[in-house]
């Protein structure tokens, strides 16, 4: 397990490094200048001047990358151009909000999506097929955004009862923006789920467990059913890798105060020190959200080992 560990952590570390060589690069050769942004449009060449001197924006490419570099290591990502705010604090302090919403929103997903996968192929009844299979399709037709508004509309002004948006209602105002989220992405978990089951009660040893008149139920739940999660691990894993990087999306229709939201004004405002810090905590947050279902691997299914 501890050679597994470090030979993961290893790979993290230089998968991070690729990373953030791959984003400073890009946003030294993106055609604006973070000065001018800074200065403003009626200042004159000699302040954008010193302003680009002040930031060691005027020197090579690789002064300033093993600059940034020297100061991440160490947990400075530096500060922020537009509100001179430190980037790792700024970051930490919309984790929380971040980290609530993917839970919130994956808890909705698997319970959702998985549930009708399961369901639909655990059943021999063709209708309740038919209708997950409707599922599926309307969830992954209806946009985030557009179903976001609807459920806002109706929950949040046709019938009051859930706030309009942000976060200062407390735990409530999660709930709209984690149900949206939830299904946004459960016609995923369900096809997926669909698809491992049928594939898993095709198998050898279920049918032999069948044969020799286990009960269905017993099959179904002690054979079949635990490894047919595995696939549902890996995509789990991958989305909270992903939405803990911020759900840019639900964060705007629902004025969520995440992380997401914070890259995007980044972007907006050409912020280099931000953006190399949103993306490095994204990056971060998948790398090691697959180290852990690696190690969880295990504990599904015994016969695997991470060594």
């Amino acid at each position: 397990m501890l050679s597994f560990l470090l030979r993961r952590l290893a790979w993290s570390a230089l998968v991070l490094l690729c990373a953030s060589l791959l984003t400073f690069f890009i946003g030294y050769k993106v055609p604006a200048d973070p000065a001018r942004m800074i200065a403003g449009p009626n200042a004159t060449a000699e302040t954008v001047r010193s302003i680009r001197h002040e930031l060691g924006l005027d020197q090579p490419f690789l002064a300033q990358y093993g600059r940034f570099l020297g100061h991440a290591v160490q947990g400075d990502f530096g500060r922020s151009y537009k509100t001179e705010q430190k980037v790792l604090p700024t970051i930490l302090e919309r984790f929380p909000y971040t980290l609530a919403l993917a839970l919130a929103g994956l808890a909705f997903e698997l319970l959702i999506g998985a549930s009708v996968g399961l369901l639909a192929a655990g059943t021999k009844v063709r209708a309740i097929d038919g209708l997950a299979s409707t599922f599926v399709l309307l969830t992954l037709a209806v946009p985030s955004f557009w179903l976001g508004i609807i459920l806002l509309y109706v929950f949040g002004y046709k019938y009051p009862l859930l706030p309009l948006g942000g976060a200062d209602a407390g735990p409530i105002s999660l709930l709209l923006p984690a149900l949206t989220l939830g299904l946004s992405g459960a016609g995923y978990y369900a096809r997926m789920g669909r698809a491992s089951l049928l594939e898993v009660l095709g198998e050898d040893y279920v049918r032999t467990a069948r044969a020799k008149g286990v009960a269905p139920a017993q099959v179904m739940l002690k054979h079949a059913f635990r490894n047919a999660l595995r696939p549902l691990l890996t995509m789990t894993a991958l989305d909270l890798g992903v939405l803990l990087g911020g759900a840019l999306i639900i964060e705007q229709v629902f004025g969520w105060p995440g992380i997401g939201t914070l890259a995007w004004q980044a972007v907006q405002n050409i912020d280099l020190p931000m953006i190399m810090g949103t993306v490095l905590f994204s990056a971060a947050c998948i790398v090691f959200a697959n180290i852990i279902v690696d190690m969880l691997y295990s504990v599904i299914d015994p016969r695997i080992s991470v060594s």
